[in-house]
């Protein structure tokens, strides 16, 4: 069993999260069951993901864990993308933010690759 908070991917995505969730209290108040809702729970599914799969007992069911968490980047991505489109994210902050996620993405794919080796 890994403990999850030893891993820098981890904390990087729990950073982030909480910071999806402060940028989310701007949101309009019409979107707190709809669109703040779903990216702080995409967001949120990204280190949960990656703790529960330190919890397992194979590098396989490990692996399989990664790969939820690297979906959950790519739905965050598109997310961040639908709220600056939506203007809810001014361009410097979704670039700052998307910029983030892509970056974690890359960091849990390449813990992934080495699982495969």
């Amino acid at each position: 069993m890994r403990d999850f908070r030893k891993y820098n991917v981890w904390q990087d995505s729990h950073l982030f999260t909480l910071e999806i969730y402060q940028v989310t209290k701007e949101f309009p108040k019409e979107e707190l069951f709809g669109l703040t809702s779903q990216l702080r729970r995409a967001t949120s599914s990204i280190p949960t993901n990656f703790a529960e799969g330190c919890g397992s007992n194979s590098e396989k069911e490990f692996a399989r864990y990664l790969n939820i968490a690297i979906a959950s980047c790519s739905e965050v991505e598109y997310l961040l993308l639908l709220t600056s489109d939506l203007k809810y994210l001014n361009i410097e902050l979704h670039q700052g933010l998307a910029s983030k996620i892509i970056q974690i993405r890359k960091q849990i794919y390449q813990l992934r690759l080495k699982l495969n080796q």
